[in-house]
C-alpha cells in the first residue's frame, strides 16, 4: 500500500517523465520529417511555435528594461538558437541518442566545473569513458554529427549560464518568453534561404507546430506544474535519464536501433550525470532546455 507521501511524489515525476519523452519524441518526429525540410528549417518552425504560443501566454512586460537586461536575454536568445540548430544538425547526421548523450557532456562539465569536491571527478571520468566507447564504436558515427552534439553541449551550457541571469533580471516567464522570440527572428533567414518552398507546405508547417508543441509547450507545463512540489535534486536525477529516452524515441519512431557498447556508453554518461546531481555539483544539476527559472532557483541549474 502507498503512503501518501509516494503519492504525492508520483504526481510530479509522471509530469517530468511526460515532458522528457515528449521532448524526445518531438526530436524523434523533426528527424523523421529533414528528408522534405532542411533541419534549420526544422528548428526555425519549433521555435516560431515556442515564439507564438509564450509570447501569447506571458505577454512579456518590456518597458523599464535596462540595456543589461536586453544584453542578457539577448544573449540567452543566442544560446538558444544555437542550442537547438546544433543539435539538429547532429540529429541529421548520427542517431538521435547518441547525439543526446554527447550533447550532455555540456551541462555535465558545467556542474562539475562548479564543484570544488575532488570526489566529483569520478563523475567526468565515467562520462569520458562514455564518449571513448562511443570513439571506439565508430561505425555509423559522422564527425561532423558529433562536432555538432559537442558545440549543441557548449551552447546548452552557455544557455544555462544565460538563464540564471535572466531569471534573475526578468520576472517569470518573461524572459523565457523574449529570449524564444529572439531565437525564432534569429534563425528565420536561415530557415528562408535553406527550406526552399517545402517550408510552406501545409504538411510540414502542421508537423513543425507538433514538435513545437511536443518539444516545448507540453515540457514548459508540465515541468511548471512538477516543479512546484518537487525537489531539485530528484528533478535534476530525473532529466539525467533524458539520452536514454531520446534512445528510445529514435528505437519506436524512427527504428534507429544502437549497438550494445554504444548502449552501455549511454549508461555511462547517465550514471555520471545522476551522479552529479546526487553530490549537490554546482551552478546545478542538468537541467531542461527551456526553463530559465529552474536555474535561477537554489540548488537547480535548463535547451
Amino acid at each position: 500500500m502507498t503512503t501518501r507521501a509516494s503519492r504525492d511524489l508520483l504526481g510530479p515525476v509522471g509530469l517530468v517523465l511526460v515532458g522528457i519523452l515528449s521532448v524526445q519524441v518531438g526530436a524523434a518526429i523533426a528527424k523523421g520529417l529533414f528528408g522534405e525540410i532542411s533541419p534549420t528549417a526544422m528548428v526555425w518552425l519549433r521555435l516560431a511555435t515556442s515564439a507564438l504560443v509564450l509570447g501569447a501566454v506571458v505577454r512579456p512586460r518590456l518597458r523599464g528594461r535596462t540595456r543589461h537586461d536586453w544584453l542578457v536575454v539577448l544573449g540567452f536568445g543566442a544560446s538558444l538558437a544555437t542550442m537547438n540548430w546544433a543539435i539538429y544538425q547532429s540529429f541529421s547526421r548520427i542517431p538521435l541518442g547518441i547525439a543526446v548523450t554527447i550533447e550532455f557532456i555540456g551541462p555535465l562539465t558545467l556542474a562539475v566545473l562548479g564543484s570544488r569536491r575532488a570526489r566529483d571527478l569520478v563523475w567526468v571520468l565515467l562520462a569520458g569513458v562514455g564518449v571513448a566507447l562511443l570513439g571506439f564504436q565508430r561505425t555509423g558515427l559522422d564527425p561532423v554529427g558529433v562536432a555538432y552534439a559537442l558545440l549543441a553541449g557548449a551552447a546548452w551550457a552557455a544557455y544555462i549560464l544565460f538563464s540564471a541571469s535572466t531569471g534573475r533580471r526578468w520576472a517569470g516567464f518573461d524572459g523565457l518568453a523574449v529570449a524564444s522570440i529572439v531565437a525564432a527572428l534569429a534563425m528565420t533567414l536561415p530557415a528562408l534561404l535553406t527550406a526552399g518552398t517545402s517550408l510552406w507546405d501545409g504538411r510540414v508547417l502542421l508537423i513543425g507546430a507538433l514538435v513545437g508543441l511536443l518539444s516545448s509547450v507540453i515540457p514548459y507545463s508540465c515541468e511548471l506544474v512538477a516543479l512546484r512540489s518537487l525537489r531539485p535534486a530528484v528533478f535534476g536525477i530525473l532529466m539525467s535519464l533524458e539520452p536514454a529516452a531520446a534512445a528510445l524515441a529514435a528505437i519506436v519512431v524512427l527504428q534507429e536501433h544502437l549497438t550494445p557498447v554504444q548502449w552501455l556508453a549511454i549508461a555511462c554518461v547517465v550514471a555520471a550525470s545522476i551522479g552529479a546531481t546526487r553530490s549537490g555539483a554546482r551552478p546545478g544539476e542538468p537541467p531542461h532546455r527551456h526553463d530559465e527559472e529552474r536555474s535561477a532557483a537554489p540548488g537547480t541549474l535548463a535547451p
